[in-house]
């Protein structure tokens, strides 16, 4: 009896588990992405977004841009180098690189030329073509707009926790060099801090 007794409660568990998982539902809607949704507390694509424009604002407002521009009758050139991520969690790096590529060329006020991978798979497609298209329609070597200044940088974070709050700052470091001279130009601090209370 006891044994049928046992039986009988698996089953049941097991049906209450069965119903409960099928009355699970999941909405999926499409949003406006720039719209403001903070679900973990993370790092997300509105901190990246909003730093780079903010920091990217900052940097070509400062004497630099206009004694190169005086000095050399021609806007700056300027790539944008490594941010590392040095923070306690995973940041997508490269989506802040795009978006600050992305407010500098949207300014207008500089030429930007692409560095790292995007720039090796560029001379391995030049080589390509040395070998492969005709002569009339082969890109040339040696004709790469050189880089003026160097934009590179870190992201660091710091956690402050008790019990089931917390904080977190992020701290975004970036800097603008000439390539020529390794002079630093230009030095950029911005931080954001998250409360997360669960």
């Amino acid at each position: 009896m006891k044994k049928m007794n046992l039986l009988s409660a698996s089953f049941l568990l097991a049906a209450v588990f069965i119903l409960a998982s099928c009355s699970t539902s999941r909405t999926v809607e499409r949003i406006d992405p720039s719209e403001t949704i903070d679900l973990s507390g993370r790092w997300n694509d509105t901190d990246s977004r909003l730093v780079a424009e903010e920091m990217v604002n900052d940097a070509l407002n400062r004497p630099w841009r206009t004694r190169f521009e005086t000095r050399n009758n021609r806007e700056p050139v300027i790539v944008v180098g490594l941010v590392r991520n040095r923070s306690h969690e995973h940041i997508a790096s490269e989506t802040f690189i795009r978006n600050i590529e992305r407010s500098f060329i949207n300014s207008g006020l500089i030429r930007l030329v692409v560095g790292g991978d995007a720039r090796d798979e560029l001379r391995e497609e030049r080589a390509d073509q040395t070998e492969f298209a005709s002569e009339s329609s082969a890109a040339r070597w040696a004709k790469e707009l050189g880089a003026d200044y160097i934009m590179q940088g870190t992201i660091n974070s710091i956690v402050d926790s008790y019990r089931n709050r917390k904080t977190v700052t992020y701290q975004v470091n970036l800097s603008m060099t000439d390539i020529e001279t390794n002079e630093i130009v230009w030095l950029g601090e911005k931080a954001i801090k998250k409360f997360i209370e669960n």
